[in-house]
């Protein structure tokens, strides 16, 4: 059993916490907000996703779930801390990691008292590079400590999918979890020792990236199945019935052929093919972005590699 605390008691945290009580771990959730804080004391999820509101209100019963406003409190009883908190994009896109820096702070600040080691965990989803150049350097600032000495950095990005998140964490597929010393990851695979998803030991900024392709690959998939179903719908083709065939190839389309990154694609069928369809497309006045740009992203690849 491992004590843990979590900052941030929005989606990912109030689940990674009722998850990891659940496992028989020692929680004690942090938030600002106090009605969060309150909510979760009395056993009440702060977010709305089934099956957490009798998560929390068990590991209240079984004095496994706390909930607290004070950052030192929290460093205090635990060993290892989440940081659950958000990361919006800001008005141009990029990311805002204020609240990353904040914990940060709290956590450094509370460390100056601690003497025994401490683990602080990036499960917020941050670029590559944000552990080494914010989170290390803040918290070694706010606590006169040093990195890999009296504490450590780690990655563990969240695959939650909203309504279905409890399972996902408690059944995930793959669990990611980065440090630049690997010894340091040893106390979170305790924690996930009983999970049956596949743990991937790595570096922090493969951890970090990790989320993103993944996000980007659905979006991508989501964006790919809508342009083709556009398409079908033009040419009075089922395209249910095109994708319901498509996806039955596992060995070359849905698989992991064509995605280990190196030289730009070519032959005469795969550009022949797409600008066949683009043009189609064009004919029938319709706007495929995509798959548009698949010609002239290879291309760019292409100079790139030249």
């Amino acid at each position: 059993m491992r004590t843990v605390s979590v900052f941030g008691l929005g989606y990912v945290g109030t689940v990674t916490a009722a998850c990891l009580a659940k496992a028989g771990h020692r929680v004690v959730g942090v938030d600002v907000n106090p009605i969060k804080v309150e909510m979760m004391e009395s056993g009440h999820a702060p977010v709305l996703e089934p099956g957490l509101n009798e998560l929390l209100a068990e590991g209240r019963r079984a004095r496994r779930l706390h909930a607290t406003r004070d950052p030192q409190m929290a460093v205090d009883q635990s060993e290892i801390s989440f940081l659950c908190v958000g990361t919006p994009s800001s008005h141009n896109g990029s990311l805002d990691v204020s609240a990353v820096k904040r914990s940060c702070e709290e956590i450094g600040k509370a460390l100056r008292s601690k003497k025994d080691f401490h683990w602080i965990v990036l499960r917020s989803t941050v670029l590559p590079g944000t552990a080494r150049s914010l989170a290390i350097p803040t918290i070694e600032a706010a606590s006169g400590k040093r990195s890999g000495v009296d504490f450590a950095v780690c990655a563990n990005p969240e695959f939650l999918r909203e309504g279905c998140a409890i399972a996902d964490f408690l059944s995930p597929t793959v669990i990611v979890l980065g440090a630049d010393d690997h010894a340091h990851l040893a106390p979170l695979c305790e924690l996930y020792r009983e999970s049956p998803g596949q743990i991937f030991e790595t570096s922090l900024g493969v951890a970090e990236m990790v989320k993103y392709v993944c996000n980007a690959f659905h979006a991508l998939k989501v964006t790919f199945a809508n342009e083709i179903g556009t398409v079908c719908r033009q040419l009075d083709v089922d395209a249910l019935a095109v994708m319901k065939i498509f996806m039955s190839d596992t060995r070359l389309n849905i698989s992991c052929a064509y995605l280990t990154p190196g030289f730009a694609f070519g032959g005469s069928c795969l550009p022949k093919d797409i600008r066949a369809l683009v043009s189609s497309a064009k004919q029938l006045d319709l706007n495929l972005p995509v798959l548009r740009a698949i010609i002239p992203s290879n291309q760019a690849h292409l100079e790139l590699a030249v």
